[in-house]
């Protein structure tokens, strides 16, 4: 029984996920979910106490596919703490398969709840695992820094807002113009020679 009562509640899930890349968050009723899965109303309730309830537990099964992988690269010691770094960030650039039905979801204006949740996931999910490379790389002499946590939030921080579409009026050429700056700000916060940090740009798509 407790086996058919996860799978009707992940088959729940698959529908709302399904609908709210169609409709919308705000667009779709408790109604359609209901309709398509084909359940009474009452074995929605008995998962989901709302369609809120229902966003919350998506945005969870998006919090492990976010930051899972984020884990996976930044415990493997065998990647050298530069490029770990590199990778943990772009694997949250989740632009392919259903990442890429994400990230469209959530950059909907009918979506704006569900983009702020995941944001508030990424903000308070990234930076303790950037910290422990970064930790990493101040034992290797690579990073000079008191404050390694700190400078990671401001990171992710100004990263997740000034570099989202939805949270800062800015052009392509006005990002492009930011994104040395940044590389610039983030050199001093870790305490490492200028330049010596160029191949954050790689994160932005700028460089090899």
């Amino acid at each position: 029984m407790r086996k058919e009562a996860m799978e009707r509640r992940n088959e729940i899930l698959d529908v709302a996920d399904e609908l709210f890349g169609q409709k919308g968050f705000d667009g779709t009723s408790t109604n359609d979910i209901l309709e398509k899965v084909g359940i009474a109303r009452g074995t929605l309730y008995y998962h989901f106490k709302s369609k809120e309830d229902i966003m919350d537990a998506l945005i969870e099964r998006y919090n492990a596919q976010i930051l899972g992988t984020a884990k996976e690269i930044a415990a493997n010691k065998s990647i050298p703490v530069n490029e770990r770094i590199i990778r943990v960030v772009m694997s949250l650039n989740i632009s392919d398969g259903n990442g890429k039905e994400i990230m469209d979801h959530i950059h909907k204006p009918q979506n704006a709840l569900m983009h702020q949740k995941i944001q508030k996931v990424i903000i308070n999910g990234l930076p303790p695992i950037l910290t422990e490379i970064i930790r990493e790389g101040i034992e290797q002499g690579l990073f000079n820094t008191p404050y390694p946590y700190e400078c990671m939030e401001m990171i992710v921080a100004y990263t997740n807002t000034v570099f989202d579409d939805d949270m800062v009026d800015i052009t392509d050429e006005e990002r492009a113009a930011r994104i040395p700056a940044f590389v610039f700000n983030v050199e001093r916060l870790l305490g490492v020679e200028s330049g010596s940090l160029m191949y954050m740009m790689k994160m932005f798509g700028n460089g090899d």
